[in-house]
């Protein structure tokens, strides 16, 4: 149920059946047969109450815009039913309502009262309409002559200022330039704070987790998974569907790589501080380490161990050695089995995927594991969490995202 929505409950919605093609298209175009049905939606069912702001994600055809299409009453279900209990605004394509030959002070009335608003409340909200959308300076040109980024922004302006129970938001928050972004999603996190009921479509995972208390995971057209911790069903849709362990690699598995005569490395692994193996992506606000077991059957004092991490493009960001620090430091090598470990820094990666591969040598005299040659390598991710800051709700430029204070002095 929306309260803000009542219950929704489809249990089928059939996409328009295939027509084969005109008959010259080619020679055999006559035996062509129309294509099977195809559900865009089968049994999906769920309750949204008034005040909770739901993240609904999934796959492009996963069947998320068709589902916020039957919820604005825009696409009529083949069968099933749903319940609405309040005033619903549809941020579904942005510039809805909008004429080309019209200036920018007049589509602000005209999308406004197609979308839902009064001429008085139109008037009402023109200068934050006017003012959030940034185009004062062509408010009197007519819309054909904007730029696609202008009428973006003042299309979204317009829906922005709607004040219904409902909001249905679907992937339109991705519009206009960066600093744009920020302020759109800065306004999305001010109507969640309000108390309306919220459906948020979209693939920005980031915003999902920092604005959503609630997610929805569809598959095929097929509820597959909801939660109230909303990084919960991100793991499992960014894992493919289903959460997975961190990294590991095992020498078992791999018997292609020979142990060399110093060392042989037995496992090497992404985990927590108890060593559990971390689940993807890691949460960069988690201490993360880096585990290594070797089984030493030569020691020797230039033996050292480490890894080299890299994005999954190739890109080197760093290497890390037991041998890094004084040598006082260096942890000892014994004959037989040691464990090793070393505190990966998540905190200033980027949102992305990246790439740990094992070093392992004998200082200055011979490899035996070199990064980008021969090394085992296990693959991580990163998602989200940059800072309290409303304006990084958004993947931050650039390899690295450190967070980095400043002060006035």
């Amino acid at each position: 149920m929306l309260t803000g929505l009542p219950r929704y409950a489809f249990n089928k919605l059939r996409a328009p059946r295939s027509i084969s093609g005109p008959q010259n298209l080619t020679p055999d175009a006559g035996h062509l047969k129309p294509s099977s049905d195809f559900w865009a939606l089968k049994d999906v069912s769920f309750e949204v109450k008034q005040g909770e702001v739901v993240g609904i994600i999934g796959r492009n055809g996963a069947g998320k815009s068709t589902l916020l299409k039957i919820l604005s009453r825009i696409t009529e279900p083949t069968s099933g039913r749903f319940g609405v209990r309040g005033r619903i605004a549809s941020l579904l394509e942005v510039g809805t309502g909008f004429h080309p030959e019209l200036t920018g002070r007049e589509n602000i009335y005209i999308s406004g009262i197609t979308l839902g608003m009064s001429r008085a409340e139109v008037r009402k909200r023109f200068e934050e309409i006017v003012e959030f959308s940034g185009v004062e300076r062509f408010l009197d040109t007519h819309v054909k002559h904007y730029s696609s980024g202008l009428y973006m922004r003042l299309g979204f302006a317009v829906a922005a200022h709607l004040d219904p129970e409902i909001l249905i938001v679907d992937e339109v928050l991705a519009v206009g330039d960066a600093e744009f972004q920020k302020k759109c999603l800065g306004k999305m996190g001010e109507v969640a704070k309000e108390g309306r009921t919220v459906l948020f479509v979209s693939h920005n995972m980031v915003a999902v987790e920092q604005l959503c208390n609630r997610v929805l995971l569809l598959n095929s057209g097929r509820l597959v998974h909801e939660q109230h911790d909303p990084r919960l069903v991100i793991q499992r849709y960014l894992a493919g569907g289903e959460e997975t362990g961190g990294g590991c690699w095992l020498q078992s598995e791999n018997p292609g790589i020979k142990p060399h005569r110093s060392i042989e490395i037995t496992k090497f692994w992404v985990g927590n501080e108890s060593g559990a193996p971390m689940k993807m992506p890691v949460d960069r606000t988690v201490p993360t380490w880096v585990y290594i077991d070797a089984l030493v059957h030569d020691p020797d004092p230039a033996l050292n161990v480490g890894y080299a991490l890299m994005t999954d493009t190739g890109d080197l960001l760093y290497w890390s050695l037991t041998t890094d620090d004084r040598s006082e430091a260096w942890p000892k090598l014994m004959a037989g089995q040691n464990q090793l470990r070393s505190l990966l820094p998540v905190a200033q990666l980027n949102e992305g995927s990246f790439r740990v591969e094992l070093i392992a040598s004998l200082h200055f005299r011979e490899w035996i594991y070199e990064p980008g040659v021969n090394s085992p390598s296990i693959t991580i991710s990163s998602q989200g969490r940059f800072s309290e800051s409303p304006y990084w709700m958004v993947r931050r430029p650039g390899l690295l995202a450190p967070l980095i204070a400043w002060e006035k002095y």
